[in-house]
């Protein structure tokens, strides 16, 4: 369950190099390695990570992702959002499909991706975040399902010396909980890039929004809806793992705490409901 400790397969992704430059060319050899056996020419999946200053998170995202057990054939685009630091450097040393989006915005440069994308479905997976080795063929089992169009998995978040372990896992606990209520009339609410997936034909029909704007990821799938439905993996085993540096824009882990609880209380009967249709182009969140 992982309430005291963080899972011990992510120790060895968990790199302490500051930057791109101190990483040693055998940790580079290494990843590729794994590339060069899983990327295929014909992929049937084709993964999709966004980054703006992620030069080493995008290592570590890459690096599990290099070592997921599958039989599917896919492929991995990076799109380089802007970046100032040096995440171009980072993606130029691994053995991925390289896309540069001047234009800035996690939906641009997504909208550049699933058009540069070969696959039949799209896997969406953010350069801050850790994949477990069964995290694409849970996800594909669910979206493979008769009349679904977008699928979203779970994630946790990975302890600090400063955070204990319990105390995100009751984050996760209430955050869990919630999307279930969620998802039984507004799923897209739920559907995070950091473990989303979708028919790429549905999501080229849909379109992201082309600016800076939060949520580019349900607004997408608030607009696949129309085609298909939208369902959620489980698994805890695949569920995917992050930083809690989501949660300290609120403040302290205690403040982030306090803050969703009260929003999700204002906001929990409008869950009862379905949204209305709206332009999800050009709305406010």
């Amino acid at each position: 369950m992982n309430l005291f400790s963080n899972p011990e397969w992510i120790e060895p992704y968990a790199y302490s190099f500051g930057t791109v430059e101190e990483v040693p060319q055998s940790v580079f050899d290494e990843i590729n390695a794994r590339l060069d056996q899983k990327r295929s020419a014909n992929p049937l999946v084709s993964i999709l990570v966004a980054a703006y200053n992620e030069e080493i998170n995008i290592l570590r995202c890459i690096s599990t992702l290099s070592a997921l057990e599958t039989e599917v054939p896919f492929e991995i685009i990076a799109i380089n959002n802007n970046s100032q630091d040096r995440t171009q450097v980072t993606m130029d040393k691994l053995h991925i499909n390289c896309l540069y989006q001047p234009i800035q915005g996690c939906g641009p440069a997504r909208q550049l991706g699933q058009e540069q994308a070969r696959g039949t479905y799209i896997l969406l997976a953010d350069a801050d975040c850790l994949y477990p080795t069964n995290w694409l063929n849970k996800m594909l089992a669910t979206l493979q399902q008769p009349g679904v169009v977008c699928v979203y998995g779970r994630y946790s978040f990975i302890s600090t010396p400063t955070i204990p372990r319990w105390h995100l896992f009751i984050h996760e606990t209430l955050k869990d909980a919630i999307a279930v209520v969620r998802h039984f009339k507004r799923p897209y609410l739920n559907a995070y890039g950091i473990s989303m997936g979708y028919v790429k034909e549905a999501g080229m029909a849909a379109g992201y929004i082309m600016h800076n704007t939060w949520g580019d990821d349900g607004r997408l799938c608030f607009d696949m809806m129309k085609y298909g439905k939208v369902r959620t993996m489980t698994a805890r085993s695949a569920r995917v793992w992050t930083a809690p540096r989501s949660l300290l824009r609120d403040g302290t882990a205690g403040q982030a705490l306090r803050k969703r609880i009260t929003g999700e209380v204002k906001s929990m009967f409008s869950y009862l409901s379905e949204h209305p249709a709206h332009d999800t182009k050009t709305s406010k969140n």
